[in-house]
């Protein structure tokens, strides 16, 4: 089983650290550089919707 936890911050991040581990739950810390690129992409993409950078398609064309 896996549950994703993304905390605020560092502070945030020790707080949950410390209550897994007193519950006695193991758990794998990963800094991932595919979710930075992923966020990077997410921001990217709500300028270009803000400075109006996007392009209307058709339903009917959506799949072509």
């Amino acid at each position: 089983m896996t549950i994703t936890i993304n905390p605020k911050n560092k502070k945030e991040l020790a707080k949950i650290k410390t209550i897994l581990k007193a519950m006695e739950v193991d758990f794998v810390e990963n800094e991932d550089a595919y979710n930075k690129d992923f966020v990077s992409k997410i921001e990217k993409s709500r300028k270009e919707i803000s400075n109006g950078e996007t392009k209307k398609i058709a339903l009917k064309d959506l799949w072509k």
